[in-house]
């Protein structure tokens, strides 16, 4: 076989090249260093054309300047022999640079030959470029409906797949569902105790365990139809939307589930976290004709704070009625800060008195603080419409700073009026908010100082919840107590603890709840409570109060069990501060009959 010459190679792979050259479907284009354009491809030519200003391809720069102003000093930096210029670089067409249809984005990759040569590569980037913007807008706006914390859902997705649920008719098959509002009980004590770094493991503990309750998952990334969804909205404010109901009243099962699952403690650290939630539902069925996402939000919510009323650690469906009381509540908020500010508050005085103090019950032996608001439309509104609002609105904490500075000014002007007849002891409740309340303690050993009042005649009363709640409360406790005052467990026998632990916490008077205290005559059952609860306390070193005797025969047998205090309205309602000095006063003149009463 003969063999083929040199230059015949040469020339056939001349050939080829540039045949391939020609029918490549992307654009070359060779270049001096300067941009002059040596050679083009028809695919080259057909994208650079519409871009030259004067529709001629001598120069890449200069046809590219529009688009690509730096190309020029790209090259002047690149100092290196030969490589890689620039990638890819996305160059993006205007209407007037562009034919119709015709590209919008180019894609344009340079290299360095040699010392002399340069290599354009172009393409057409239009669908690689929109591909990327769709999926970005895709991770935005999946960005936008996640909680970043828990990696759920949020608010925003959560409406749209209520909004959608709203949207199918009342006949289409498993059209029923709900909309659970969950919120935890205490978990502003969880952060104050822990920190917020702790709260937020919690939230992210608690989020897993909706995970797994859910059949389905979250939907996060398609299209929403239907389908269960758990999503965190805010807070420490769940939401699980339940769009597959088969009946409405599989909702109470699930929701029991939720708050057994949801109320088991948490590991956090070396601690043990309980965070129990209330739950608001809503149902399909009562949602009216123009209701949408915000609505059934508010009413699930509505009908969770009516859950935290009735004491948390449960679950309410909502009623129409709900929106009547929520409405008041609202009022109600609003004008209890006019209240606060334009003096509306009082403050009432109910005795306290000595039930083993011989020879006749001691009608001085101590008072107790109550608020009351006198509205200027309303007239006296009962604390139990307001205080509850105080509470949840965050108000309860000035209205106890207001009762507590009234009652240590009021005490000590008693000890200089009535003398010996003064009370000896001044008794204000205390509220969660006063105690977890930054500089607190010092509050108070700065009015005891201002009023000149002795601390161990005040006694500030907390109840049972708040005295079991977690070691942040406990520890605030002993600080008071370091003061010198003394501490009262209020309506025990209510609560959470038992007589079994008493003995855990720091108080010095246990006050038995009325509700054992009115039947302690006339049901052995209560009787033996009472007397139970006297005979731990006594051998804890704790005193007793029985509260709202109101009969001879109920204070007569809380006596005889060995109660040390009373009070109720038997002896006297609460008063204002200058009725309760006269009755002080006729109370020591009338001492006799005052022991006939009891």
């Amino acid at each position: 076989m003969p063999l083929t010459p040199p230059t015949a190679d040469l020339t056939d792979t001349t050939e080829a090249l540039m045949q391939f050259l020609y029918r490549a479907p992307i654009g070359l284009a060779q270049t001096s260093l300067g941009g002059d354009i040596e050679m083009v491809n028809p695919m080259s030519a057909q994208l650079l054309l519409p871009l030259s200003p004067n529709g001629s391809l001598d120069n890449l720069f200069t046809t590219l300047e529009a688009v690509a102003p730096q190309l020029r000093q790209l090259v002047a930096d690149f100092t290196a022999p030969s490589g890689v210029i620039c990638e890819a670089m996305r160059l993006r067409l205007d209407d007037a640079q562009r034919p119709r249809p015709g590209p919008q984005v180019l894609s344009l990759s340079l290299m360095k030959l040699d010392e002399f040569r340069l290599m354009a590569v172009l393409a057409d980037a239009t669908v690689e470029a929109q591909r990327e913007q769709q999926g970005l807008a895709r991770r935005l706006r999946d960005a936008a409906r996640t909680d970043s914390l828990t990696r759920m859902p949020n608010r925003s997705a959560v409406r749209e797949l209520i909004d959608a649920a709203l949207r199918r008719a009342p006949a289409d098959p498993g059209h029923d569902f709900a909309v659970v509002f969950i919120n935890c009980d205490r978990f502003k004590q969880i952060n104050n105790a822990l920190g917020h770094s702790a709260g937020d493991e919690v939230l992210g503990l608690m989020a897993d365990r909706l995970r797994s309750i859910l059949r389905g998952g979250d939907v996060l990334g398609r299209t929403i139809e239907t389908g269960q969804m758990a999503a965190r909205i805010g807070g420490d404010e769940f939401v699980i939307v339940l769009d597959d109901l088969h009946r409405p009243d599989d909702v109470h099962a699930i929701a029991q589930r939720l708050l057994d699952a949801l109320g088991k403690p948490y590991s956090i650290g070396e601690h043990q976290v309980y965070c129990n939630v209330s739950l608001g539902i809503v149902l399909r069925a009562q949602t009216g004709g123009d209701a949408d996402a915000d609505t059934v939000l508010q009413d699930a919510n509505i009908a969770m704070v009516e859950a935290k009323r009735a004491g948390g650690a449960r679950y309410v469906v909502f009623e129409p009625t709900m929106h009547e009381r929520a409405a008041r509540r609202g009022g109600i908020e609003a004008e209890l800060h006019t209240a606060l500010a334009d003096g509306q508050l009082f403050v009432v005085y109910q005795p306290v008195v000595g039930l083993r103090e011989p020879p006749a019950i001691a009608a001085s032996a101590g008072v107790e603080c109550l608020v009351r608001w006198r509205h200027p439309v309303r007239g006296v509104v009962p604390p139990l419409e307001f205080i509850p609002v105080a509470e949840e609105c965050g108000l309860i904490g000035a209205v106890g700073d207001f009762v507590l500075s009234t009652g240590c000014r009021q005490f000590m002007h008693w000890q200089a009026e009535l003398g010996p007849n003064a009370p000896r002891l001044l008794a204000v409740n205390l509220s969660r908010a006063q105690l977890t309340q930054t500089g607190f303690v010092a509050r108070v050993e700065e009015l005891l100082r201002i009023n000149g009042m002795p601390a161990h005649c005040l006694q500030l009363e907390i109840t049972e919840s708040l005295a079991a709640q977690d070691e942040a409360v406990q520890a605030r406790l002993h600080e008071l107590k370091a003061l010198g005052l003394t501490l009262a467990l209020d309506d025990f026998g209510t609560g959470y603890s038992s007589l079994s632990n008493l003995h855990q916490f720091p108080v010095d008077t246990v006050k038995i709840d009325r509700s054992f205290v009115s039947q302690a005559d006339v049901s052995p059952h209560h009787r033996v409570l009472v007397q139970a609860t006297v005979m731990v306390a006594n051998s804890l070193g704790m005193s007793t109060v029985a509260e709202g005797i109101e009969t001879k025969a109920q204070a007569a047998v809380v006596r005889e069990l060995g109660c040390d205090k009373g009070q109720g309205y038997l002896f006297s309602r609460p008063l204002p501060a200058g009725e309760l000095a006269a009755w002080l006063l006729a109370a020591a003149q009338r001492a006799p009959m005052l022991e006939a009463m009891a």
